[in-house]
């Protein structure tokens, strides 16, 4: 019999291979993300004429026990009209009680973006997780949208963000418990990325077929990770009784870092119905194979694996009914990968090995069913790169 870990609070059919690469992982959906990268013309990105690096951004998620469709289950992000997915019932992505944003930050040319998942031991007090983390993403959506640049309090960061998204919750009648993991980060032109993490959701960054930078997850203990929370007064009468206590972490418990982008980096945002199901060396191996494949990173004898010149030709689409791009093959990859994994009771993933350390006489084998949420952006610096080259 396999126990269940709530947390607190097929043969593919052919292989993808790219001459000269040092990883070698089959492609999940081909037809729909790697195929034809190659003379297009419409972007979906960041813009900004104040500085240097332009972000391409995509989004992948599907909520667990549902069919995934890589064609279906994506979002493009078009700098010129900001839009944004839909948060409220019955309007929501099909997400579950994962949720993500990509806004604009007003006025400044930086983007923010992030991901954040609802906590399901919610579920048992008859709430829905989903409407804390959809809520929380929509305002913290709007807050970077409506940043003033002149701020007296300065420049916003992901921690600012995440405290008005966590505040505007707790004032939200409609939202009346719940609780959430969130990553959120903000990317600047300049090449700045400040991220703060709070929880088990998390990132990697990528750069020229290796981990670069990576988040260390925050956990009270087994799958009980650090968490925003919203608890009615009822809900913590009746846990002070038995002699408990729900867990109700704050924006400034968050892990915060900051990091230094170049052209051709690949910025992973995602939540833990990844990180529960595949390694940061498999996702590694999942992005450098379509990378390398579609001549985003090139493979020399002088310099190793770089970074294309002609990396923007990839992040364009000429489709704008069905567009295909470099981000959103990468984000669709992702969970393609992460969802058939999290059924594969064969393939020992990382949620497997943190049972086995914590429960080493309980048998569980494979991965873990969740909901899953990817948000990526590319990373290109134009002629930036080029410059940046010619002065190793």
């Amino acid at each position: 019999m396999r126990v269940s870990f709530p947390r607190r609070a097929v043969p593919v059919p052919w292989r993808l291979t790219a001459k000269n690469t040092r990883t070698k992982i089959p492609m999940a959906y081909p037809r729909s993300t790697a195929a034809g990268l190659r003379l297009q013309r419409r972007p979906y990105s960041t813009s900004s004429s104040l500085g240097k690096y332009t972000y391409h951004i995509a989004a992948s998620f599907i909520a667990k026990d549902r069919p995934y469709d890589p064609n279906r289950h994506v979002f493009h992000y078009d700098h010129e009209t900001d839009a944004r997915p839909a948060y409220a019932r019955p309007f929501r992505i099909d997400s579950g009680h994962d949720s993500f944003f990509i806004s604009q930050v007003n006025g400044t040319g930086a983007v923010a973006l992030g991901v954040a998942d609802g906590v399901g031991g919610w579920v048992d007090s008859g709430v829905d997780p989903g409407d804390f983390s959809h809520g929380l993403c929509s305002y913290m959506a709007d807050a970077a949208r409506d940043f003033q640049t002149r701020d007296p309090n300065g420049r916003l960061t992901p921690r600012k963000i995440m405290q008005h998204g966590y505040d505007a919750v707790c004032r939200d009648r409609t939202i009346r418990a719940g609780g959430s993991t969130a990553c959120v980060a903000v990317a600047d032109p300049d090449g700045t990325l400040d991220v703060a993490n709070l929880g088990d959701s998390g990132f990697l960054q990528l750069r020229r077929n290796a981990i670069h930078r990576h988040s260390e997850p925050q956990t009270h203990a087994f799958n009980t990770p650090f968490q925003l929370s919203r608890v009615p007064p009822s809900v913590a009468s009746r846990m002070a009784a038995y002699g408990g206590a729900q867990l109700s972490d704050l924006p400034e418990d968050a892990d915060v870092t900051q990091h230094q982008v170049r052209h051709g980096d690949v910025l992973i945002f995602a939540t833990d119905g990844v990180l529960d199901n595949l390694f940061n060396q498999d996702i590694l191996r999942i992005a450098s194979r379509i990378m390398i494949s579609t001549g985003a990173w090139e493979v020399t004898e002088a310099e190793g694996v770089r970074a294309s010149d002609e990396l923007t030709s990839l992040t364009e689409a000429d489709d704008v009914k069905n567009p295909v791009t470099l981000q959103s093959a990468l984000a669709t990859q992702i969970v393609g990968f992460a969802n058939r994994a999290s059924t594969n009771t064969r393939l020992e993933g990382p949620f497997a090995k943190e049972v086995k350390k914590y429960y080493p006489y309980e048998e569980w084998h494979g991965g873990k069913v969740d909901d899953i949420t990817v948000v990526v952006a590319v990373v290109d610096g134009g002629s930036n790169g080029v410059e940046f080259r010619s002065k190793l």
